[in-house]
């Protein structure tokens, strides 16, 4: 807020002053405080332009600005940066905006209703949800959450893999386990099989319902049904888990849909009419090294059967017939492959690439007493999302996938994620709402709190720890923006931390509630309901709960 003020107010005297500015300048929070509350290269960045030189310009600017009343000082410093020391007046003008704007607060229309496709999770669904699809849930669906907050027209969608040989191979394993129900030997469970606890539930819950029947069926039939059978109860599973995770979607598109629809052809009909075919030992090719890649891909092999790549782009063209202008798809760090062969396809069919943007999130490392967890779906060795949601909540175990950047690997520390002190990152915020929820109650029953807040007590807070917290209330707009921008949801959890932070600090060193000063603590108290609001969208926007007590 207080960024685009000062940027604003540059930019007009700019205008008033016929001065020109083709390039863009900054407006940044200087990392010594000695240097002011904010600083502008303004004067380095245009003085070449304007013919003059950076110390000159800066000084014509810093006439006109020293006439606004929301800057006590305005001073030149080094070759040409303007320092600017904010007047209380503005501080307290902004915190009765943020005030009033309430759970609005940080809404914006910064990005003009884009129609945004967010894929994520897309697990096979052969079996449970891991912790690495976890990761990929919070990001998204946090993601997906600021962007929304910002003026996007986002969209989740979940990408069922149903088509291929992982789903034949679930439907073998489910179908040995029930033999095994019915007393057969089956010996040793094949070592490409699915061994996991789950595939024995699923035989048992098959086997009450349809027992023998299922062997009375022809060999075709009886797998097409242990196949679908499977499948919407994997999907199923899948979904609940998500949903005790926060995270739901607008979509889930079916693999197997696509094909039966046609799309299949339809893609490869499209690349044969660009030219961009040719057959080779039998098989048809796409001459994706024109378009950048490091060799041409296989489309259809000899033996007449598709690979993979056909029907995954097949269905990122039905998300731009469906109207969306930007595909975001959140992937694990084996995919990078993928992307090369896809952006060729895009430009073979003569759409942008830069439509289709990746995001690799690095693996997750899950850690118990020290020692790393091994994880594996075929031999039934899965961390799945319920049990650590089971273990440290819904809350914590979101909280810790978002504060790491996508391209870090993430080390999750059980034993931290379920201490409740200051060392547990997501218990110290939730803890920081919650103490502001018990000081207003107080005030309520001590009949300190107003019924309604008025803006002249901003006006009595002047120590420097209100002003910062002000100052750090003003910086979530324009911070969503650049988390909505580049893609950066662990911003949101470190501005959050800082916050609280701030608050704890101020908390500590005065007394909200009490004294002789009436309109100081209601002034106090208005700043800290601001802050507690502020916390809840925060909290709100990572799919957290805001405690009003713990």
């Amino acid at each position: 807020m207080i960024k685009h003020l000062i940027h604003d107010n540059i930019c007009k005297i700019l205008q008033d002053l016929n001065l020109s500015q083709q390039r863009e300048f900054t407006v940044e929070i200087p990392n010594l405080a000695d240097h002011g509350d904010y600083s502008s290269n303004v004067a380095m960045i245009l003085a070449k332009e304007n013919k003059t030189s950076p110390k000159v310009l800066a000084e014509k600017l810093i006439k006109e600005l020293k006439k606004n009343k929301y800057y006590k000082k305005v001073e030149l410093a080094g070759p040409g940066f303007l320092n600017f020391h904010l007047s209380k007046v503005l501080y307290h003008n902004m915190l009765w905006e943020i005030h009033k704007a309430g759970q609005s607060f940080g809404d914006s229309e910064f990005g003009q209703e884009e129609k945004v496709l967010l894929e994520f999770v897309s697990a096979n669904p052969t079996g449970p949800l891991n912790i690495v699809s976890a990761r990929a849930a919070a990001f998204g669906d946090t993601l997906y959450r600021v962007m929304k907050k910002v003026g996007y027209q986002p969209s989740r969608e979940f990408y069922i893999n149903d088509a291929g040989n992982q789903v034949d191979i679930l439907a073998e394993s489910l179908e040995l386990r029930l033999r095994e129900i019915h007393g057969e030997n089956i010996g040793e469970f094949p070592y490409d099989a699915y061994h996991g606890e789950y595939v024995k539930h699923l035989a048992h819950k098959l086997n009450a319902t349809e027992g023998v029947r299922v062997f009375m069926m022809p060999e075709k039939e009886r797998t097409e049904h242990l196949k679908e059978f499977a499948l919407n109860e994997m999907l199923e599973m899948q979904r609940q888990s998500l949903e005790r995770f926060g995270v739901t979607f607008e979509s889930w598109v079916s693999e197997k849909t696509l094909r039966m629809e046609g799309m299949v052809e339809e893609v490869l009909s499209y690349l044969t009419e660009a030219d961009c075919t040719y057959e080779k030992e039998d098989a048809i090719w796409f001459s994706s090294t024109k378009f950048g890649d490091d060799k041409d891909r296989v489309l259809m092999k000899s033996d007449g059967s598709i690979t993979y790549f056909v029907p995954d782009l097949a269905y990122h063209l039905t998300k731009i017939q469906r109207g969306f202008t930007k595909l975001i798809d959140i992937f694990g760090p084996d995919h990078h492959g993928y992307v090369p062969r896809l952006k060729a396809a895009f430009q073979a069919l003569k759409y942008d690439e830069n439509m289709l943007e990746i995001i690799f999130l690095q693996q997750v490392n899950l850690f118990e007493s020290g020692e790393k967890v091994k994880m594996s779906k075929r031999a039934g060795k899965i961390v799945t999302m319920d049990d650590l949601v089971g273990v440290v909540g819904k809350d914590a175990a979101r909280y810790f996938f978002i504060a790491r950047k996508a391209n870090a690997h993430l080390n999750f520390d059980l034993e931290l994620a379920l201490q409740q002190n200051n060392e547990n990152p997501v218990y110290y915020c939730q803890y920081a709402h919650a103490r502001i929820c018990s000081i207003i109650k107080k005030a309520k029953k001590d009949k300190v709190l107003p019924r309604t807040f008025k803006k002249e007590l901003c006006g009595k807070l002047c120590k420097t720890e209100e002003l910062a917290l002000i100052q750090k209330l003003t910086d979530l707009p324009e911070l969503l923006e650049l988390i909505a921008e580049f893609r950066e949801p662990h911003r949101l959890a470190t501005y959050t931390e800082e916050l609280c932070s701030l608050f704890h600090r101020f908390y500590n060193k005065y007394q909200v509630v009490g004294g002789k000063d009436k309109e100081l603590s209601q002034a106090r108290l208005l700043l800290i309901d601001t802050v507690r609001n502020v916390l809840a969208i925060c909290l709100d926007l990572m799919g957290i709960s805001a405690p009003e007590k713990m």
